[in-house]
């Protein structure tokens, strides 16, 4: 058996619940189911901002909040709400004795409401001269040093709510995420869209190329997958009529790699609409990103590691098969399958799988040759077919698809088609892929039958745009990992 691991703030936790216990004791609930509050601390600095130095309003408030600064004995109290702090002060020479014994019992983090009129002091504080406060909840372990904050980054990640009391700028990332996705979704209403729901349990997973989760649902005794995108059932949403403008703001799941631009789960924008294309979808997005720069940030300009590019549209447009000959000083729109796996196996040093083709080739050169230098807005077009297969061909080249990808800071932020809606096409290329994918030993499911049937009931031709919303926060927040922007991203579990 091993020896536990002791408690370094043992003693502190002790001291703490001793002093709840005191209060239990006196007759007061360190607990209490409610409190009355009246202003949020923002809102009386806001209604009292023209009062004068020295001068008391006479008006009482109610106010509650975390405590953050305890000065002078017990005199001025810090009290931090989420919108900002506000000084208490305690007459601590004629202070009554309820009063007296939650100030004894008061600790740094313990939440606290107070009431009494509003003054500001002779150095301009704007400061409650309390006359009436309850302890509201008693923490039993104390905050994060103050002076210090939360730097350990394994330990900001792993427990937010510390990292949520020491840093104000991750709360502020947080809370900015939460505009942005409710300008997202205005964004799209504004413009006609229908919002739905689409299931995140599924009997076959599809819309992307990506390892699953696999769950099991006992009642059915059925396995099910975690969904690793919506494509196919909004797709069906589209069939059936229900709009021709559609979106969902989802979470999905790709049981695959972490990094700093990856998390097992994310959370994705996908929109269609119907009688569009690939085009349509490009303003689309450029008009939801300078909507959302404006709304949240009152400006296009971001930055990221001293670098700084300007979101208003229109963004520059880059072909992928063209720039990435260029950065090869070959013309790749000449070569062959063979040919372009040849060059691709000695520019990466690997060889290719016997069924990547010319497209695989390009992507992978791209990927390794270009992408990192995108730093301004850009959307890459030319895709090739054989990676896009839920993608329409080009008329004028079938190995090219009509899809772009959009890239900022050398990171994908969108990717968007001219939807395939040829049942017999689409079924074609998804029997390919999953026979390679089978051919090459990766976790392959079945062919959804159900959507190919869908599709032969007709479906209109239609953009689809998808939009990771963790990697925009990103970007409109300056985070250099994704982990940054997601309240809690996936870790593995310490040992203890």
């Amino acid at each position: 058996m091993t020896d536990a691991v002791a408690d370094p703030q043992q003693d502190t936790v002790d001291a703490r619940h001793a002093k709840a216990e005191q209060l239990r004791q006196q007759g007061i609930d360190p607990y209490p189911a409610r409190w009355q509050r009246t202003h949020r601390n923002a809102e009386i600095q806001q209604q009292f901002a023209a009062l004068e130095a020295g001068v008391n309003s006479g008006i009482d408030v109610h106010v509650a909040g975390r405590v953050t600064s305890i000065r002078n004995s017990g005199m001025f109290v810090d009290l931090n709400d989420g919108s900002g702090k506000l000084q208490l002060y305690f007459n601590l020479k004629d202070l009554a004795e309820p009063l007296r014994r939650v100030l004894d019992a008061l600790d740094l983090g313990d939440f606290l409401g107070a009431s009494g009129a509003v003054r500001r002091t002779k150095r301009g504080e704007l400061t409650v001269d309390v006359t009436h406060a309850a302890m509201l909840a008693k923490a039993l372990r104390p905050p994060p040093e103050k002076y210090h904050g939360l730097a350990d980054v394994e330990t900001r990640y792993r427990k937010r709510y510390l990292d949520l009391i020491a840093n104000e700028g991750t709360r502020d990332t947080l809370l900015t995420r939460a505009r942005i996705i409710a300008a997202i979704r205005k964004y799209f209403t504004d413009n006609g869209y229908t919002e739905v729901e689409t299931p995140m349990l599924q009997t076959l997973y599809g819309g992307a190329a990506a390892r699953p989760f696999v769950t099991h649902h006992n009642a059915l005794d059925l396995d099910l997958y975690l969904r690793i995108a919506p494509e196919l059932y909004l797709k069906r949403l589209l069939v059936g009529g229900l709009s021709d403008r559609i979106f969902e703001v989802n979470r999905n799941f790709r049981n695959e790699g972490i990094s700093t631009r990856h998390n097992p789960e994310f959370t994705m924008l996908e929109a269609y609409e119907a009688y569009a294309d690939y085009e349509r979808m490009m303003q689309l997005f450029e008009g939801m990103v300078e909507r959302c720069c404006l709304d949240v940030r009152g400006t296009t300009i971001v930055a990221l590691e001293g670098a700084s590019v300007d979101l208003r549209p229109p963004f520059r447009r880059l072909s992928m098969v063209d720039a990435t000959s260029a950065a090869l000083g070959e013309d790749l729109r000449a070569m062959t399958d063979d040919q372009a796996r040849g060059i691709a196996a000695r520019r990466l040093k690997r060889e290719l799988e016997p069924e990547q083709g010319w497209g695989h080739a390009v992507e992978q050169l791209f990927t390794e040759l270009v992408e990192a230098s995108l730093v301004e807005p850009t959307h890459v077009v030319d895709f090739p077919a054989a990676i896009s297969p839920l993608a329409k061909r080009r008329a004028d080249d079938p190995r090219i698809a009509e899809r772009f990808e959009t890239f900022c800071f050398g990171m994908e932020i969108a990717n968007a088609f001219s939807e395939m809606n040829d049942p017999v096409a689409q079924r074609a290329v998804l029997e390919e892929q999953l026979k390679h994918a089978r051919e090459g030993g990766e976790y392959a499911s079945v062919l959804d039958s159900d959507f190919l049937e869908a599709l032969e009931h007709g479906m209109p031709p239609a953009g689809g745009l998808g939009v990771g919303i963790d990697r925009f926060v990103m970007l409109l927040t300056g985070a250099t990992s994704i982990r940054e922007v997601i309240a809690f991203p996936t870790l593995r579990p310490r040992s203890n």
